[in-house]
């Protein structure tokens, strides 16, 4: 049943998505009505798992779905796939009631949740993070500013990165009602790319939670185990951003002539289309072998505690990297091919190039995951973090 997932979200970008660039790229009020119905599709939180009322759909079929949807819109596909690391993280780590609580109302009601974890000073390194909570009572107290969180205005929980005020090393997640008083929507991000998304700058003060709503375990660690699921499923985006580059460029290619024949018989061309595929090829296959890696985690005795103690997996880092990198020569080589058209705002492939650009920046850009592989699978095991 789950293979029929990809047919449809096949179907609902080929006739809800294609030809709307204008409107996906206006920065759009999100979620827009498409998320609507994309819920009634059937295709909203499908890897929710069946015991919580959703598709349970493995990740493995994640990567050609949002292939599907990217194809039509990547920051549409973003914004609908990136709950995958809330609902991983409530799902293994926090309690039960609260998890099947919230879980079930977003399996219903095609809902959706943000994280918020990136601040302004600390950048990458999340240890320095400065959001804090503390305990009173039976509740706990939450205050910070975060940077760039995708999803937040529209969602109907937050998953909050903070440290504990009475002990600076532990890092915490917990669950935020996104209608607690205290939270503050500083402003909606004009992003470069990806405009069908929205990402805000945050501020919490005072935000009282029950205690309760902490996860357990690190929280660090934690989201590391979640980054595994949304990082491979970000990498799936530039295979879509990819086939759309490829099939626009055969169908210039079918009317537009150099020499006398069509482009299409031009050597040069046909070489460079060739090379395209190969990148998109690869880009699958290593996708694939993220998803399979996290899957086989979850499908372990105690998949809690195979992911916490798996931490970041080389391949979800690997996909990560490589597909940010591939998918950047496809852009390049793609509007080489549209001559003076692929500088132009009037051309669909000027709004891909720079859609794919986020790939290799957000959730760990290029030089974070080429440290976390070396730091985790490269250096001596002694030396290992």
């Amino acid at each position: 049943m789950t293979a029929d997932l990809v047919v449809r979200a096949r179907e609902f970008a080929r006739s809800r998505l294609l030809g709307r660039e204008d409107y996906f790229d206006g920065l759009p009020a999100v979620p827009t009505p498409l998320s609507a119905e994309l819920h009634r599709a059937g295709l909203a939180n499908w890897w929710l798992p069946v015991s919580h009322g959703g598709a349970g759909a493995p990740l493995t079929t994640g990567i050609d779905l949002v292939s599907e949807l990217a194809y039509g819109d990547a920051g549409f596909a973003f914004a609908s796939f990136l709950p995958v690391l809330g609902t991983t993280m409530l799902h293994r780590f926090g309690e039960p009631a609260l998890a099947a609580r919230h879980l079930g109302t977003m399996a219903r009601e095609g809902g959706n949740c943000a994280i918020l974890v990136s601040e302004d000073e600390a950048g990458s390194e999340l240890a320095r993070n400065t959001t804090v909570y503390h305990r009173k009572g039976e509740d706990v107290v939450i205050s910070g500013d975060k940077q760039f969180s995708t999803n937040t205005d529209g969602a109907d929980f937050l998953l909050v990165v903070a440290r504990s005020a009475e002990d600076p090393s532990l890092h915490s997640v917990m669950l935020v009602q996104r209608d607690t008083p205290g939270i503050e929507i500083v402003r909606r991000w004009d992003m470069q790319g990806m405009r069908g998304s929205g990402t805000y700058q945050v501020r919490l003060r005072d935000c009282v939670i029950p205690a309760g709503n902490v996860l357990e375990g690190n929280g660090l660690r934690i989201l590391e185990a979640g980054l595994n699921a949304s990082r491979t499923l970000i990498a799936a985006t530039a295979i879509g951003i990819s086939r759309r580059i490829r099939d626009l460029a055969m169908e210039y290619a079918a009317h537009k002539r150099v020499k006398g024949a069509p482009l299409a018989e031009n050597a040069v061309f046909a070489a460079k289309l060739g090379q395209i595929e190969m990148l998109i090829d690869v880009m699958r296959n290593q996708c694939l072998a993220a998803a399979a890696r996290f899957d086989s985690l979850l499908a372990a005795p105690d998949p809690a505690a195979a992911l916490y103690r798996t931490g970041a997996t080389r391949e979800a880092l690997a996909a990560k990297m490589y597909c940010g990198q591939a998918g950047w020569t496809v852009a390049t080589m793609g509007s080489e091919l549209f001559g003076g058209l692929g500088y132009t705002n009037g051309h669909p492939i000027t709004k891909l190039v720079r859609d794919l650009r986020y790939v290799g920046l957000v959730e760990g850009g290029d030089d974070v995951v080429r440290d976390l592989l070396y730091s985790r699978y490269v250096a001596p095991s002694g030396r290992r973090r």
